[in-house]
Order: C-alpha cells, then structure tokens, then sequence
C-alpha cells in the first residue's frame, strides 16, 4: 500500500512539482487576468490588453533570433538557467488602429525538473539516459551558479482570535464544495511558497504527508449540535462531495467547529475505521496488487482519508490491527511512515536514544556516496563520492521506497567491539591497513575550476596564450608545464600548487576612450591566469570548451583527488556513533577469530552504556546472520526482523547466538581472555576529513590596516589567541608568554621616528647611504 502511495506522489517533491506547475498554467493567468488592462491619462483613447498568457519549454538562444530546445544537463555544464519563455497575446491601439499581436516574450521563466514544461517530463530510463539524466532524480531547479535543490518553505497556519461565547462554524471560500484542479499530496501555491520566513525543507516531511489549498477564514453561522454537523461534513467528504484535503475539527475549550482549507496543513492519509474494522480488508489489497485498484480508489470510495493535525485531535488512532478497540476512529497505515526520510534510513531506530537518532539524521546528510547515475557526466562545484559503494546487509522499507540501495552511501565493514590499544578512546576507530588497501573508505573529490574569456566594450577581448618557454632549455617553465599549445591543460595531467590552468591574458584598458584622449594603436594585455591552489596535488580529469548564456567563452576544468582514510577522517555508524579514526595497524597485528576473518573496524566497548544504541547491537547481529545466509534482514521501525529469529539463524550456522566469537591476538598470537562481539556494521564515510582542515602556520602574511597576521587557512591565517585564552594566561601568570604572543609576535613592527619632532615617518630621506635621523619626515613642522 505505501509503494502505491509513492508511486502516485511519484517521490517527495510532487507537492513542488504540482504547485509549479498550478502556478505556470492557472495561477500566472490568473494574474494577468486581474491586471489585464493599462490605460493612459494622456490619451484616453489608447490602451493596452493582455488576451493570454503562455509559459514555453525551455530553450536557449544560439544567435540573433535563433534558438532551440536545452536540456538541463546542458544547462548545468554551461553555467545557465534552465527557464522558458514567457510570451504573451495583446491588443492595442495605433491610432485609430487596432491591432493585435501573439506570442510576443516578455521575460523568463525557470522551469522545475519533472514539471509539466520540462523535457524530462514522460520520458522513459533509456531516454534519460541519451539527456545525460538520472532517472532517479526526483526534479530540482536549475538556476545559474546555484546547482543544489532549492529547498522551500512552507508557511504555518496563522493563530486566529477566538469568541468562546456560542459554538461558531469557521468555512473557508465559497468554492469550498469545488472539486481541486488535482489531486496531489502537496497543493500549496507557490507564492507563499517564497513569502515564508521558516525553512522546512522534503527530508523534514514526514512519509505519506501532504498539504492543502491556502484560504481565508470567516465566521459562517451559530449551530446547536455540533457533533452532528461534523459527522455529517465526514460522511460528504468520504463520498467525494468535498475536498479530501478539508478538515474539520471542534475546540471545546473554544467551542468552535473550525473548517481548515489553509495553506500550511500537514495532512497524512489514515485507514478508517468501521465497527472496530477497518475499511481496508484482503480483498482491497489483493485488487490493489493486482493492479485492479491504485490509491485514488480508496480515496473516492471512503476507505482512506487525510487528516490534518487539528483533527486528529477529535480521533483515536489505532497503531496495528489487532490493537483497535470499540473508540477507535482510524487505523495507521505503516507504522514506520511515522519517521521521515532520514529517520527511515536507521534499523532498528525504535531501540536507540532519540538523540541518536537525531544526531544521524544530519550525519546521513553528510555521508559520502553515489549522487546519480550521471555522476561521471557532470561537472559540479564540489562532489564528494565513494569509490566502493555498497548496499546495506540491514535494510528498511524506507531504504526501498526511496530507492537507497541503488544510491548507497556506505559500506558494509566487520567490526571487533574490544579495546585495542590506547588510541580507540572517546569514539576513536582503529582501522586495517589491509582493508584501506583493498579500497574501504576511499573517496574521490572532484572540484571545478573554470575561466571565461569576454569581449569588452572598446572591441578588446582576453585571450588565451601558449606556454612560456625556458630559453635555454626551449621547454615550458615548471608553472606551464601542464598547458598544452593553446594554453589550456591537458586532461590526465598531475598539477600542483601554483601551477597554471589556463593561461588567461587580458587587455589592461577595457572601457571605450573618451573622445580626443589619446589611445594606443594596439591594446595591452597583462597576465591573468588561472592557477590552481592547493595543498595537495589533484589530477585533470576532463576540459570542456564551451560558451555561457552571454555568449563569453567559457572553459571548465574537473579536478580529481583519490584520497584513502587517514587518521582524522571522520566516519559514522547509522546509530549516531561518530568518530575518527585513530590508528591505522598492520593487518598482521590486527586481531583475527577462528575462521580467519581480520575485521576492518575495532570500536571501543565504551562507547555503547552510556548511548544506549541497542539498534546497533542488533544490526551487528541481523548482518551477521544475513551474510551467513546470503539474505538482506530489515530492521525497519516498529518491526524488522526479530531478534530471537536471528540469534536462531547464527545457530543453525554454527556460530555462537550472542554473535561473539573466539579471537587471536595478532601481535601475541594468543587467545584473547573474552569472547569478541564479532560481525558487520554499515559504516558511512563523513566529507569531514583532516586534509581539508588541517592547518599551521610559523610566520606569513599580515593585514596592512593592523599589522595583524590574516585570519583564516585559505588565506594562510594565524591561529588567534583570542580574549579567553589572554584570560587563562593572566590567570597563570605567564607574563612572558602574553608578552610574545601579544605583542612581539603580533603588534611589534619598526618604524623610523624624527628625531626633532617625534612624529612617525613614512618617507625616509637617504644621506651617504644611511637614514638621517634628524630629517626622517618631510613634513616635519621644525
């Protein structure tokens, strides 16, 4: 049932994609229609009106007047914003003359992936593929300089101000009895979409949850039996005769009926409940295997219906079937659509702290893995991936419904929960050198680098020039030695620090002379290239010529860095247990249990008492159990596969039912005095490594304002001692010490001083090859 709901709302952002494309097709004619006519005082005979309004497909311009259709991956290589044009019917007067003229554009529009104006729209996985596309995409904008999803906000349900003197009936707008132009999960409009204040992004949404139609509120009537009107208003909303997304709920306290149809209402579909039954038996469910019925049907036919947060107040939701008793209105679907989609992504999460579960559902955010399958097609501003992703050995329903497995961002890595060496205190993780070899933990990081090369007002344009070559070798020099001869580098390539991209020159005056200024005949170009700046060495992957939208040259560079797990790289388990890795030891010395098996991972014990992540505990288990018997187990929530049925698995296996197992020191070569707890975690590596952060200076650049070094590590900054730590110093006692941090190291420079005046100089006057002392300053008052 929750894959027919899925497969309706086609992911989590059909509530987007319908009100994009409401706005593109209703809402934007609605707004021409209310401003449709303009008149002028100066001629009352002339005016001005907008017959129709149309939003194109998208396309760009290739030359005056020529254009043709874009696709969005095009628009991503080329610095573009996938939009559409807007064009419009008139009708003015010329005269006497009336005339009228269509499709004439009056601006752009950008156009939302998925939408009802996208190419994308209908297209099959093979199609997609030819446009450079992941058919797992879910629909995004595409807007220049700006490549992630643009996340919306949605706008709560403002606080109304209540009579508690009779019972009032609160309807919305007179259409309140219209059918919706649609059905959708989400139907809020897109105006007051961008009118919010409060940032509530899709991951946030809980599953199978659905917003309404914006409204006013006004006060319609006094009633006398309230509770028949709300059970009559139900019993019409379940036979269609009023919108499924209208609520209704009473306030004692206010004694009020209130009917919701605003905008901002979280509404999430439940079973209902008839004479302690539920409307929904095996034969509705057989149909809807078979694909006789789909979600729709039990909408119209009474069997599901949404409720908003204000009248599940007024009902008394049962969890599971056999838990439903004689005051029981409606029955949950899926327990598990309770949790969002970060959430959904933890096994076992209702036997974890919920701070764990919350501190992983921003680490899941930040784990390395597959962005799409046009992942080698792109060139993004930052893209972090995983060299060997794998799927989980311990799923959940939620990890299928949103196609997880086939977008990992994980691996599955055999973990020794024992104390080895010092360095695995505070959530520290030793590691096998055998294992990073063999490519756990790698990642590759690719950054762009691009130039542009435009044409200025004064007919100059930049160039690009070839190599500058050693004159006695006849050879680049060290920082060209990667350009080809047309001055751009060549993919493949290793460069370095300070080393040249493109060799970018441009002309030194760029603006149209003043008539009568005397101009040189031939302009002037200076050197602007395009360095590369960091680190760590990183490699050329792709070059790609092309132009932008202002038809400038454009050029772009993907840069590749294969990088291995290093002490300081951060890694997480799906439980909320971060740390870093600590030590890195032999495979040699690493522990090994009875069949040979070196795990990759030694966690501390301690890490567990005092977090409480069961939910670990038992995935270790259940993973140890599928690998055993090459089966994925589930750990969804409120379910999954039990414990006892697992523990039962290992048995039958051979292996002890507490998943611990006989292990051997690797350095002595004697059995450990305890049983290990043994078997496989799904580890997520975080983009948060020691390389990117790692920082130090000795001495370097200072501000010219305070004569204070830089601040930062991209601009080689110091480290501040900042007013706490001058207090723990003064607390001290260290005296010396604030005097060289504080002053001989930072504010102290030299300065010549005159000797008549005292005043500072700043433009020594040189006698006989040494400063005159006594006329430092020119400007000296003596």
């Amino acid at each position: 049932y929750v894959q027919c709901f899925c497969k309706l709302v086609k992911g989590l952002v059909k509530q987007h994609i319908d009100s994009f494309n409401y706005f593109i097709n209703v809402e934007i004619k609605k707004i021409m229609k209310a401003n449709e006519k303009v008149t002028s005082d100066a001629d009352p005979m002339w005016y001005l009106k907008y017959l129709n309004i149309y939003v194109g497909t998208p396309d760009v311009e290739e030359s005056f007047n020529v254009t043709r259709p874009v696709s969005p991956h095009e628009c991503r290589l080329r610095d573009m914003t996938y939009s559409a044009p807007i064009t419009v019917d008139i009708e003015y007067t010329r005269g006497s003359q009336r005339i009228i003229r269509n499709a004439l554009p009056i601006g752009r529009m950008p156009i939302m992936l998925r939408s009802s104006n996208c190419v994308l729209t209908g297209k099959t996985p093979a199609e997609f593929a030819k446009l450079n596309e992941c058919p797992l995409d879910p629909g995004t904008f595409v807007f220049k300089f700006l490549l992630p999803i643009l996340a919306y906000s949605v706008k709560s349900s403002s606080a109304k101000e209540h009579i508690p003197s009779v019972w009032f009936l609160l309807l919305a707008q007179s259409n309140l009895f219209l059918n919706s132009v649609r059905l959708s999960a989400v139907t809020t409009s897109l105006g007051s979409l961008f009118q919010c204040a409060t940032t509530l992004s899709v991951k946030n949404f809980l599953l199978m949850s659905s917003l309404n139609f914006p409204c006013l509120s006004n006060i319609l009537g006094v009633i006398r039996d309230h509770q028949k009107l709300v059970n009559t208003f139900r019993i019409m909303r379940r036979a269609g005769y009023i919108n499924e997304f209208v609520s209704i709920s009473t306030n004692l306290s206010d004694r009020c009926v209130y009917i919701s149809s605003d905008g901002g209402r979280l509404c999430r579909p439940y079973i209902i409940v008839k004479k302690q039954k539920p409307a929904v038996t095996n034969k509705h469910m057989e149909e809807l295997a078979q694909g006789y019925r789909n979600f729709e049907d039990f909408l119209h036919e009474g069997l599901v219906e949404y409720l908003d947060v204000n009248e599940e107040n007024d009902c008394n939701i049962a969890l599971y079937e056999h838990t439903i008793n004689k005051d029981t209105t409606h029955l949950e679907i899926e327990p598990f659509t309770l949790l969002g989609v970060c959430a959904g992504l933890i096994p076992y999460p209702h036997h974890n702290q919920s701070p764990r579960n919350t501190y992983q559902c921003a680490m899941g955010k930040q784990a390395m893995g597959t962005i799409g399958y046009n992942q080698r097609n792109r060139i993004d501003t930052l893209m972090y991936l995983l060299a060997y992703p794998q799927k989980p050995m311990v799923k959940t329903k939620t990890i299928e419904l949103i196609d997880f497995e086939k977008l990992p961002a994980g691996q599955n890595a055999t973990v020794a929960v024992m104390s080895y060496s010092g360095y695995d205190i505070e959530d520290a993780l030793v590691l096998n050198k055998a294992s990073l070899d063999r490519g756990f933990g790698r990642c590759l990081v690719y950054k762009n680098a691009k130039c542009t090369l435009k044409r200025y007002t004064n007919q100059t344009f930049d160039k690009v020039m070839g190599p500058m070559l050693d004159a006695a070798t006849r050879k680049p020099i060290w920082r060209h030695e990667i350009l080809d001869a047309d001055g751009i580098c060549s993919p493949g390539e290793k460069v370095e620090n300070k080393q040249v991209l493109v060799n970018k020159s441009m002309p030194t005056v760029t603006q149209t002379p003043l008539e009568g200024s005397s101009v040189p005949q031939q302009p002037q170009y200076k050197d602007v290239p395009v360095t590369y700046k960091g680190a760590t060495d990183s490699y050329i992957e792709k070059v790609m010529i092309s132009s932008n939208a202002e038809d400038a040259f454009l050029i772009k560079m993907l840069l590749r860095q294969t990088r291995r797990p290093e002490i300081g790289d951060k890694f997480s388990s799906r439980h909320g247990q971060k740390g870093v890795c600590g030590l890195i030891v032999p495979q040699e010395d690493m522990p090994f249990c009875d069949t040979g098996i070196c795990p990759d991972i030694i966690m501390n014990p301690h890490g567990f008492p005092s977090r409480m992540t069961v939910g670990k505990l038992i995935e270790l288990l259940a993973g140890k159990a599928g690998v055993l018997d090459g089966r994925f187990h589930y750990g969804t929530a409120f379910g999954g596969s039990k414990v006892k049925d697992v523990c039962e698995d290992l048995i039958r296996h051979g292996y002890n039912y507490l998943g611990k197992d006989y292990v051997t020191s690797g350095i002595t070569g004697e059995p450990l005095e305890a049983y290990i707890y043994f078997g496989p975690v799904y580890y997520q590596k975080l983009k948060h490594m020691v390389l990117d952060k790692m920082h130090a200076r000795a001495r370097g650049p200072r501000a010219v304002l305070t004569r204070q070094p830089t601040e930062g590590r991209s601009r080689d900054g110091g480290l501040r001692l900042g007013e706490m730590e001058r207090d723990c110093l003064i607390g001290y006692g260290a005296s010396m010490l604030l005097l060289e941090r504080l002053m001989i190291s930072s504010d102290a420079f030299e300065v010549d001083v005159c000797g008549q005046c005292g005043l500072l100089g700043y433009s020594v006057q040189k006698g006989s090859g040494t400063h005159n002392l006594l006329s430092v300053v020119q400007l000296c008052q003596w």
